[in-house]
This record gives C-alpha cells, sequence and structure tokens, in this order.
C-alpha cells in the first residue's frame, strides 16, 4: 500500500505554500496527499490531485480571560496561549486527519508545536528545516522529535552553530526556486521588457511575507545614482515623507519577476528563501538586506550568503548618498555566477523522492490496516 503524505502548511506570505506546491507536483501519481492549512486559496489553481483541509487561523485568536493571558509560555514551546478553542479545533483536526487518512508521514512547514504534536500521536514527522537562531530547547526539541529535517537550499549555506548530530539527519535537496519561467541573456530580457539596453538598471524585490521593500531609502538611492534606473517588485512600504524621483519606479507585482531579475545589473533583495535562490537562478549581483523575523532567519542567512562570497550586505540601509554609493560599488564587484551554483533545478524533485523513498522505508512490511 502506498501511504498517504500529508503537510501542514503555514499560511504567512506565500513561501511555504509555493515550496510545497513544487515538492507535491513531483510525487508519484499514486501518492496520496493532503495539505493542511488556514489559508486553503493558497493552493487554488494548483493542478495535482490533493486533498485541502481548512484549519482555524490561530493567529491573534483572542484569549478569553486576562488570567489565561497571564499564564507564562513554558520554555519548551514558543506559541500556546491558554483557552484559545481555535488551537483546539487546529490541532484536534490535525490529529483526526492523520488517524484517518493513515497517513505514513507528515511533513511540517512549519511549527515546532505541531512537530511535537505529530510525535505525541505516534505520526513520523519531517520539520522544514529554516534558518535563524534556534538552539532553543523548543526548536531541538521539535527537530529532535521528527524523524528527519527537509532543508531547501545548499548544505554551503547551514549555519556553524547547527549541532552536527541534526546536520546527519537533515536531507539538503539544494537551492529550491518556484520560479520555472525561462531565464532570457540580458540583453533579451530588457528587449522583452523595453527597457533601455546600456543603462544600468537596479531592482529591489522582496515577498509577500512582510511589509515590503522600504521606499524611503530607495529614494536617497536615486538621487545618489541618477543614472541609474532604479525598480522595485512586490510591496514596498512608505512612511509617507517620501520624494518620488524620476528614475525610481514602483511596479508592484509583476508577471515575470525573472525576467526583470536577468535584466538587472543589480539585485537588491530580501533574504527569503525563494527570492535568494531566484536571484542564484539568474547569477545576478546581490545586495542582500534582510528583512526581520522570527529568530533572525533572515538575519542568519544573510550572513551564510556574505560568508561565501556571493553577496554583499549593509548593517543597514544606507540613508546617505555616499552609502549608497559604496554599496552599489561592491556590488558591482561581485560575479553573479558565484551565486549562480545555490540554485539547484533538480531540488523540488530531489526533496520528492527524499520524501517519498522514506515513507517507504518507514512503511516497509507494515500489516495492512
Amino acid at each position: 500500500m502506498t501511504k498517504p503524505i500529508a503537510f501542514f502548511v503555514h499560511h504567512q506570505g506565500r513561501g511555504h505554500a509555493n515550496r510545497t506546491r513544487a515538492v507535491v507536483a513531483e510525487f508519484s501519481a499514486t501518492r496520496p496527499v493532503s495539505v493542511l492549512t488556514a489559508d486553503p486559496s493558497l493552493f487554488d489553481g494548483f493542478s495535482r490531485d490533493i486533498e485541502i483541509v481548512a484549519l482555524p487561523n490561530m493567529i491573534g485568536a483572542r484569549v478569553p480571560t486576562a488570567r489565561l493571558f497571564a499564564e507564562p509560555t513554558p520554555r519548551v514551546m514558543h506559541c500556546v496561549p491558554l483557552g484559545v478553542r481555535e488551537t483546539r479545533r487546529t490541532m484536534r483536526t490535525i490529529l483526526d486527519h492523520l488517524d484517518d487518512r493513515e497517513v505514513g508521514l507528515f511533513v511540517v512547514d512549519v511549527s515546532a508545536e505541531i512537530a511535537l504534536l505529530a510525535r505525541a500521536a505516534s505520526v513520523p514527522a519531517v520539520q522544514i528545516r529554516m534558518h535563524g537562531d534556534r538552539s532553543d530547547i523548543g526548536h531541538v526539541g521539535a527537530y529532535e522529535a521528527c524523524i528527519g529535517m527537509l532543508a531547501p537550499f545548499d548544505e554551503r549555506l547551514e549555519q556553524d552553530d547547527y549541532p552536527d548530530s541534526l546536520r546527519a539527519r537533515t536531507f539538503y535537496s539544494g537551492g529550491l526556486c518556484t520560479s520555472v519561467d525561462p531565464v532570457l541573456p540580458r540583453a533579451e530580457a530588457r528587449a522583452r521588457l523595453r527597457l533601455d539596453p546600456h543603462r544600468e538598471i537596479v531592482v529591489a524585490v522582496t515577498g509577500g511575507g512582510g511589509s515590503g521593500t522600504p521606499y524611503a531609502p530607495l529614494t536617497v538611492a536615486a538621487r545618489a545614482v541618477p543614472d541609474a534606473l532604479w525598480l522595485t517588485l512586490g510591496p514596498t512600504h512608505r512612511e509617507g515623507h517620501e520624494t518620488d524621483f524620476g528614475n525610481l519606479r514602483e511596479l508592484g507585482w509583476v508577471p515575470s519577476v525573472t525576467d526583470y531579475l536577468a535584466a538587472a545589473d543589480i539585485v537588491i533583495a530580501s533574504a527569503g528563501d525563494n527570492t535568494v535562490h531566484e536571484v542564484a537562478r539568474v547569477g545576478g549581483r546581490l545586495v542582500v538586506m534582510p528583512e526581520w523575523r522570527y529568530f533572525g532567519e533572515q538575519t542568519r542567512k544573510a550572513e551564510a550568503l556574505v560568508r561565501l562570497g556571493v553577496a554583499v550586505q549593509a548593517p543597514h540601509w544606507p540613508g546617505d548618498l555616499q552609502g549608497w554609493r559604496d554599496l552599489l560599488d561592491r556590488a558591482r564587484r561581485l560575479d553573479g555566477e558565484t551565486l549562480r551554483p545555490l540554485h539547484a533545478p533538480d531540488a523540488a524533485a530531489r526533496a520528492a523522492g527524499w520524501l517519498e523513498d522514506l515513507t517507504d522505508e518507514l512503511w516497509a512490511g507494515a500489516p495492512a490496516a
């Protein structure tokens, strides 16, 4: 019997869902797959036949009394307020589904508490590995409760403080990028986008998981390097006092991010998993500016990129003209080809193969239910 694989998919931003879609698309056609998420719309239009289980949205759910709210969080957990009905319903829905479908492997992307729940329910689980300061007892306990971790990035980007015992149980798929648009040579990408073939172009890009690229610093950048064309992709964050400049354009969400990245001389990007791998896929010169995330996730990824010499970073968004000029000078000295190997075209297929093989190995010889 082919055992089902289920995914818990966090609904913050698009990255968790896009990664799941990419991996599931590579599963064998006979593998039953289900996805449990608080935002089923993230899987609208997905061509693969999967079961979607809607979960309550626990984020921001009200704690019913001040006394319950005052109870401290245990060190082994991160977010477990007491008395929250949405949390009870979420955990009950997950357990009922794992039991009813006799799930062979539960992939958690991401939640330390739900990984612990799976172990308590006797269900083998795999936790998606993310960067960050995660040496606390809650994270380590969740990792140890899992039968393995799946890291959707190159092992060279791993942190030095990740314990060897956990590294040995981690599968590194290589850099997983969910974009599939073809990568054009720079001249062809510019021609398609009707951009000046000779002008320096700087593209600032961010995903949907945060508040957007700070716009005010880019207005300073546009003044500092007026001969360059500055383009922003994705959301931007304005503070209300910005002065717009003719060489700075907000494009918002665009049909093909890949074309703009391929057309750029320099890319300024957050340190989200997919964003970094999108830039690596086109071999771009990367200025990495991490966004705030829990446990310093993007900060630690940015440190790893700089350590490998494949990106440059400023300690903060430059607020002066010379600061921007110096940062761009450093970026111009990068060779984008050094970043390219961190993207693995077969990463999703490798991850899918590992998950399916692991599931089959775990249940080989088990009696039929």
